[in-house]
């Protein structure tokens, strides 16, 4: 049973050059329990898409379209009242700067502990020993509780920060790029620490990525998006051995690989994600795509292809099942 449901979201931005349609039309489940990867390039619409499932953005300059349904409920016509209920409590996110998302002026201890009494209406005195049992789960020691966000490290203000987001036991933790800005040695200890967590508290994570080695680790399901839209979606080992979009193709070759000839160069995606204000008529990568031509009849550039909802593993794209096998 899928614990959230987003049918057809639309998140549209009034400008003064035009309608930015960030997200355009967005399906995907999540069941309890397991991991999802959103990935693509910065501006397809993960962290956009993500924010309107916590009810964050400005409905005064958003257009919301859509449906999103959490366990039943659905968050895009329930009131604030009830979204400030369910976030930090039964839906939580790691934002993808922790010093700019901790406050300066308060403990991480602090942080941690009215964050708990908030949802749950504890004591001050059991609040407290909530945020030193989170810390010592995350690995840092409940005397550090005293310090400030500009007293850690990288690393550990990420780790304050799951502590934070995981302190009520949330059903779903939205992870928008855990682990950016962070060594190598750091991210793997954040991504071990997360499916730690995970396991534990029984948490659905959707993991907002731009990193395919962060979603082979973590994920169990993979949604790739493109100016708005999902393109692929599937099981990780389908989408990472069997990729069937154009798209997924070239973010899978500009991945190095450590046993790769170190004087071959990486393989880009040509080109640059298109206007969302403006998007190419058809299927929207088509500008960018080297296999336009493989398509009778230019449908490409003139119809739009749509994810089949009766496979699990599809792709957006017009390509033939032999053309794919052929290219992939």
């Amino acid at each position: 049973m899928s614990l959230l449901s987003v049918r057809d979201l639309k998140v549209h931005f009034s400008t003064e050059d035009g309608v930015v349609k960030a997200v355009d039309g967005l399906s995907f489940d999540l069941i309890k329990g397991r991991t999802l990867g959103i990935v693509g390039e910065s501006g397809s619409g993960k962290s956009v898409s993500n924010m309107a499932i916590l009810g964050l953005h400005n409905p005064e300059k958003t257009e919301i379209g859509g449906e999103i349904l959490f366990d039943g409920i659905d968050l895009t016509s329930a009131s604030e009242s009830s979204m400030r209920k369910l976030r930090g409590n039964r839906i939580s996110m790691i934002f993808q700067d922790p010093l700019t998302s901790l406050s300066p002026y308060y403990t991480i201890g602090e942080q941690i502990a009215e964050t708990y009494r908030r949802h749950t209406g504890a004591s001050k005195r059991d609040a407290r020993k909530r945020a030193a049992d989170m810390l010592g789960k995350v690995g840092i020691p409940a005397r550090r509780a005293s310090d400030y966000p500009h007293q850690f490290s990288g690393g550990m203000r990420q780790r304050a920060m799951i502590a934070i987001a995981l302190c009520c036991d949330p059903d779903l933790l939205i992870a928008d790029e855990p682990t950016t800005a962070l060594d190598v040695t750091v991210q793997a200890q954040i991504l071990d620490l997360l499916r730690e967590l995970q396991a534990e508290f029984e948490t659905s994570i959707i993991l907002i990525t731009h990193d395919m080695g962060v979603v082979a680790q973590m994920a169990d399901d993979v949604l790739v998006m493109y100016a708005g839209r999902s393109v692929e979606r599937g099981t990780v080992r389908e989408v990472l051995n069997t990729p069937s979009h154009p798209y997924s193709w070239g973010l899978l070759a500009s991945i190095p690989h450590l046993s790769g000839d170190v004087d071959v160069p990486l393989v880009p995606v040509r080109g640059t994600p298109p206007s969302l204000i403006d998007l190419p008529t058809g299927c929207p990568f088509n500008p960018r795509c080297d296999h336009v031509g493989r398509v009778p009849g230019n449908l490409c550039t003139t119809e739009r292809p749509l994810l089949s909802p009766d496979l699990k593993h599809a792709a957006a794209c017009h390509l033939s099942t032999t053309d794919k096998e052929a290219l992939r």
